[in-house]
């Protein structure tokens, strides 16, 4: 299932959901070179998240091959601990940046709704570091980079679930050759989301490769669902709840 747009109104002009697009756009194009070999390559190996060289339990020295007559050299020093927070910022191709961004833009604004946009930052910072330390505990040891915005994502699709869980989705529904669009509710579309990614993670633990990054995904979103409440301004989510949604209608 993939959401094409919410039946959930918003009060306020999305700010920090448009500042976090727009650092993404801006590092898919200054850093990564709109996903040139030589350019994408250096960034993953610069500023991408590898945990074993980051905790030091992969051999410093060691060649990870990323295609093409490209590889990264892990350092013996280990990595920067920024990685934590700018592999947030860089994706490995046109469609994992396109796809992480509509997610964004479909369940961001709302919970940045709740919260005003300085707290949505922080909020969303708080969501891909806890992402990351759930996929680095997954395999300590990975000596593949990770990269994507997904983790944070996935906090903002939790934060979403647990303040609007009866919101409407308008969702694009894939099965074979046939194709429809149906209208669910949040909690159904992105308790849906969240299996899966656990369904596909317990798999991915004895992979010792590279992939989806699929505890990052899931550890994000449960970092969503805790977090959300607390970091929330009951006076802008009150605003929102009385005055931002469309007549309820049955479902």
């Amino acid at each position: 299932m993939f959401p094409l747009r919410d039946e959930n109104p918003t009060l306020r002009t999305p700010i920090a959901v448009i500042s976090i697009i727009g650092f993404n756009l801006a590092a898919w194009g200054l850093v990564q070179g709109f996903g040139s070999a030589a350019p994408l390559a250096h960034s993953l190996c610069g500023w991408g998240l590898i945990p074993g060289e980051l905790l030091h339990l992969a051999a410093p020295g060691s060649l990870i091959p990323l295609g093409e007559g490209l590889a990264c050299r892990l350092e013996a020093g280990g990595g920067s601990a920024l990685t934590l927070v700018t592999h947030m910022f860089l994706h490995g191709g046109w469609f994992h940046l396109i796809g992480n961004l509509w997610f964004l833009w479909v369940f961001g604004d709302n919970v940045e709704d709740a919260m005003g946009p300085v707290r949505f930052w922080g909020f969303y910072l708080l969501c891909g570091l806890a992402a990351a330390l759930a996929q680095m505990l997954s395999n300590p040891a990975a000596a593949i980079p990770m990269v994507g915005a997904s983790g944070a994502i996935g906090g903002v699709m939790g934060g979403y679930a647990r303040l609007y869980p009866h919101a409407r989705i308008i969702t694009f529904v894939f099965l074979g050759f046939y194709a429809t669009t149906i209208v669910v509710p949040a909690i159904f579309m992105l308790g849906y989301w969240f299996v899966i990614q656990l369904a596909s993670g317990i798999p991915a633990l004895q992979e010792a490769g590279g992939g989806v990054a699929f505890w990052a995904h899931a550890g994000g979103f449960v970092a969503g669902l805790l977090l959300v409440r607390p970091m929330a301004r009951e006076d802008l989510l009150l605003d929102h709840l009385l005055h931002g949604r469309p007549p309820s209608r049955p479902w």
